[in-house]
C-alpha cells in the first residue's frame, strides 16, 4: 500500500507534469475541461472572441473572384520537353514530322540538325524552323502542331479514385481533371460500393490561394462559374466524407490528425499535441466547416486555462491551428488564410488513434 509520503511525492509529480503541458502558463489550470459548449453559443463566458464566415460580402467577394478567374486570358502555350508535335512543311512531305522534344529541349530537323524549341510559342517555334530552311527551301511554308502536352500539369490528391500529376491543356476544366482521376474513390459500406468523395469541401490552390470555387457547383451541376479552367501548377484536393477527425497544426510540438471522439474539447486535444511552443499567438484559431467554404473562430485559450470560460467543443472535421506571435490584424490574418505544406500534409496523412498514444 502506497505510504502517505509517496502519495504526496505521487500528487506532486502529477500536477508539476500538468504544469509542463501548460508551458509557463502556471496559473490557467483550471480542471474545466469537461465543461464544454457549442462555438454558436453567445453567452457572456464564451471563448469565442470574433468569428468569420461566408456572410453576405463574402458571397459577393467569391463571385467577383469567380468572374476575375473567368476573364483571365490564357497564357501563351510555350512548348518544353516531353511535348509531342508535328512538323509540317506543305510542298515537302518528306520533312513532315511526328517526334518529341528531347529531354534538352531540342528536336532533331533535316538540313537544320537539333533545333531548341523549348520556352519558344507554337508561331515563334514555326518561324523558327522555316527561317532554319530558307537556305535550302524557296519560301518554305511551315506549321507545328502540338499532339500530346506532357510539361503542363496539375496535381489531384484525396478522395478520387487515381489520385496523380495529370497532364493537361488550355481547354481542361476542373470537372475534366476529376474525371481524369476516376471520380469519387469508394468506400465498401454494408454489402454496397459507396462515394467517399466530399465535393462540398474540396478544394483547389493556385499559387498559394485556394480558389472560391464550390465543387458541387462545377461538377454535379454544371456551373460554368464554378467549372474554371484548370492551370498548370494547380493542387486540387478532394476531401473525403464520412472521415471523423480533427487536425492540429501550427505552433504545437506534434502536429497531427486524430481520430475524433465524442466529447472532445480544444483544451484536451491541444495537450495531445504536446501543448502550443513558446512562440505561439495568445488565441488560438478554430477552422469549421471545412477550407472550401470556411468559418472560423477566434479563442482565448488564456481565458479558458484561467477558467474565465469554457472550453470549446470540436466536432467531427475541426482543424485547431496555432499561429505564431505577433500575428497580423485578425481579419488581414483570415482572408490571407491558406493550406500550408504541413496542413496539406497532415489533411492527407493518417489519423491517429488512442492506441498511437
Amino acid at each position: 500500500m502506497r505510504s502517505a509520503r509517496s502519495t504526496a511525492e505521487w500528487c506532486m509529480a502529477a500536477l508539476a507534469a500538468a504544469f509542463a503541458l501548460a508551458g509557463c502558463y502556471t496559473d490557467r489550470l483550471t480542471g474545466n475541461y469537461r465543461s464544454v459548449f457549442e462555438v454558436t453559443n453567445t453567452a457572456d463566458d464564451s471563448a469565442v472572441l470574433d468569428e468569420t464566415g461566408r456572410d453576405e460580402e463574402a458571397l459577393a467577394r467569391q463571385k467577383k473572384r469567380l468572374e476575375e478567374l473567368a476573364a483571365d486570358e490564357e497564357p501563351v502555350y510555350r512548348m518544353n520537353a516531353g511535348d509531342q508535335i508535328e512538323i509540317r512543311v506543305y510542298g515537302h512531305e518528306d520533312l513532315n514530322n511526328v517526334t518529341r522534344i528531347g529531354p534538352d529541349g531540342t528536336v532533331g530537323i533535316a538540313f537544320m540538325g537539333q533545333v531548341r524549341l523549348s520556352g519558344l510559342s507554337i508561331a515563334d517555334g514555326a518561324d523558327k524552323i522555316r527561317e532554319g530552311l530558307a537556305p535550302y527551301i524557296k519560301n518554305p511554308v511551315v506549321s507545328v502542331t502540338v499532339r500530346e502536352i506532357s510539361s503542363e500539369t496539375a496535381t489531384i490528391a484525396g478522395a478520387c479514385a487515381k489520385p496523380g500529376v495529370y497532364s493537361i491543356s488550355n481547354g481542361t476544366k476542373l470537372a475534366d481533371l476529376y474525371a481524369l482521376a476516376g471520380s469519387s474513390a469508394t468506400r465498401l459500406f454494408n454489402g454496397v460500393d459507396v462515394d467517399v468523395a466530399d465535393l462540398e469541401h474540396s478544394i483547389i490552390v493556385r499559387k498559394g490561394e485556394i480558389l472560391p470555387v464550390d465543387f458541387s457547383k462545377a461538377i454535379n451541376e454544371g456551373s460554368t462559374l464554378h467549372n474554371i479552367r484548370v492551370r498548370k501548377g494547380d493542387y486540387v484536393f478532394i476531401a473525403q466524407r464520412m472521415e471523423a477527425s480533427v487536425t492540429i497544426c501550427g505552433e504545437v510540438r506534434n502536429p497531427h490528425k486524430r481520430l475524433f471522439e465524442p466529447g472532445m474539447g480544444l483544451i484536451e486535444t491541444l495537450t495531445t499535441a504536446g501543448w502550443m511552443q513558446e512562440t505561439h499567438w495568445k488565441h488560438v484559431i478554430l477552422i469549421r466547416d471545412g477550407l472550401a467554404h470556411p468559418r472560423l473562430y477566434k479563442v482565448d485559450v488564456d481565458g479558458i486555462l484561467a477558467g474565465k470560460c469554457r472550453n470549446i467543443s470540436l466536432k467531427a472535421g475541426d482543424i485547431i491551428y496555432v499561429p505564431k506571435d505577433n500575428i497580423s490584424e485578425y481579419n488581414v490574418f483570415v482572408r490571407k488564410l491558406m493550406p500550408t505544406a504541413q496542413l496539406i500534409s497532415l489533411l492527407t496523412s493518417r489519423v491517429y488513434t488512442i492506441s498511437d498514444r
